[in-house]
Formats: structure tokens, C-alpha cells, sequence
């Protein structure tokens, strides 16, 4: 791949890091187990990034592509 077109990509994940800091996920844990009985828990794990990650992509991106344009 051209440096260019990494550094495009690179940029634009930065771009959607910074718009969206996280997500979350849900799992189903097993709480009861008893005989016939089961019990679960539906339990919600975010997942977040400081927007300065997506920044520091960003920038990197655009270095990217200003080196590729230099050559």
C-alpha cells in the first residue's frame, strides 16, 4: 500500500475516535445454577478511549500523507 492511502485511512479512524469514545458490549453470566433452577444476569462492559487517541492518529495521518506528497 502507498503511504498516502495509510495515512488517509489512519486519519479517518482518528476522525471516528474522536466522534465515538467508546461502546459497549453485553454478556450473560450464570448467578444460580441450582438443580432445575438457573438464574442469569445480563451484565453491560463499556469500552472507552480518551479522544486524544483519536487526535493523535489524526495527526499522525495527515503526516502521513504530507511526507508521501513531498517525495
Amino acid at each position: 500500500m502507498k503511504t498516502k492511502t495509510i495515512g488517509i485511512v489512519i486519519a479517518i479512524i482518528g476522525i471516528l475516535m474522536m466522534i465515538y469514545t467508546g461502546f459497549s458490549y453485553v454478556t450473560t453470566e450464570k448467578v444460580v445454577d441450582f438443580g432445575p433452577m438457573h438464574m442469569s444476569v445480563e451484565k453491560e462492559n463499556p469500552v472507552q478511549w480518551s479522544p486524544i487517541v483519536g487526535v493523535i492518529l489524526l495527526v499522525g495521518g495527515i503526516v502521513l500523507v504530507a511526507m508521501d506528497k513531498k517525495r
